[in-house]
């Protein structure tokens, strides 16, 4: 699909990041796009940088509220794509929507180890099932659905527990590939592909601070500190002498430096996953961090979650322990 001028595009978790870079470009190409966020006032300044961009006339982008995990909400929004656009039919398909969080099974609760499974690998199933049909009246169609570099390597680093974002992404990663078989036997009109970004800079770590406290500015709740507070301790830091704003300082740092001193920019993103789809690429590593730890876990899996197998790798891209 290497014109995208008129064609319709759904993309999910559109209010920022990597998915309002994709609406961003999409529109800048032509192409109608219906997005949905759980954040209308993300949506709305998403909409706001097209238009200054230049919004093609006639051209529609549309934002929907909704929350990927939820079944129902994503049906609601597929409805409402059929009634805005005025079409049975979309032609691309991005599963872009996550968060991270939850990520060990015996350090975190249960509710945030499933919120982020269920968004991460909810949001691409649910999709999926919800805009076949339109997918299959299309003419042409591509499925795209982000995993990421740890959905072919489960760690972010030695001590730092990433199992639900983990589990999601190698789950997106087996049904993306499974899919290509099933499409091609079923509705060979349809392609699909499996991104699998590095290091972007994008706003996933404030976002994830907000899906998991339970409220829109994010600041951690007394349940988040405590868990912070026990993973220091177990870093070997004398928590005793560390205060709740130290914390708070901390994480807001972190969420900082991974948006601002990524490698790669979420522009760059978009651009390098639109030019995989026109192409017709099924696996797609975004960032030259992304292809060389594909390159080395590869080289040599055994290894991979040993300490100076980190070590070696996060010197030769830049990462820092636990990023």
């Amino acid at each position: 699909m290497d014109d995208l001028a008129g064609r319709i595009a759904v993309i999910t978790g559109g209010g920022t990041g990597m998915g309002r870079e994709l609406a961003r470009q999409l529109v800048a190409e032509g192409c109608h796009v219906a997005m949905c966020d759980v954040s209308g006032a993300a949506m709305a300044e998403t909409r706001r940088l097209c238009e200054a961009d230049g919004l093609p006339q006639g051209l529609r982008v549309t934002s929907h509220v909704a929350d990927v995990a939820d079944e129902a909400q994503i049906l609601k929004f597929r409805d409402e794509v059929g009634a805005t656009h005025g079409t049975d039919k979309i032609h691309l398909l991005f599963n872009n929507a996550g968060i991270g969080g939850g990520g060990s099974m015996i350090a975190n609760t249960r509710e945030e180890w499933e919120r982020t499974f269920n968004i991460c690998w909810g949001g691409v199933y649910y999709g999926v099932r919800a805009f076949l049909p339109m997918l299959r009246n299309a003419d042409k169609g591509h499925i795209v659905n982000t995993s990421s570099v740890n959905g072919f390597w489960a760690s972010i680093g030695p001590g730092v527990a990433h199992t639900s974002y983990c589990a999601a992404k190698f789950a997106v990663k087996g049904f993306t590939e499974a899919l290509i078989t099933d499409l091609r036997a079923n509705a060979p009109h349809i392609k699909c592909s499996v991104v699998m970004p590095g290091h972007i800079g994008t706003s996933i770590a404030a976002n994830s601070s907000k899906m998991h406290s339970g409220n829109e500015s994010g600041k951690l709740n007394e349940r988040q500190l405590s868990q912070i507070r026990a993973q220091m301790a177990l870093g070997g830091t004398d928590v005793a002498k560390v205060t709740d704003d130290d914390i708070r300082r901390l994480v807001a740092e972190r969420a900082r430096r991974f948006l601002e001193e990524a490698p790669t920019t979420a522009a760059q993103a978009a651009k390098i996953i639109l030019d995989g789809v026109k192409a017709g690429r099924w696996r797609i590593l975004v960032g030259a961090d992304a292809q060389r730890l594909d390159e080395r876990v590869r080289e040599t899996p055994e290894q991979a979650y040993e300490l100076d197998f980190f070590q070696s790798v996060a010197a030769e891209i830049g990462w820092r322990l636990g990023r």
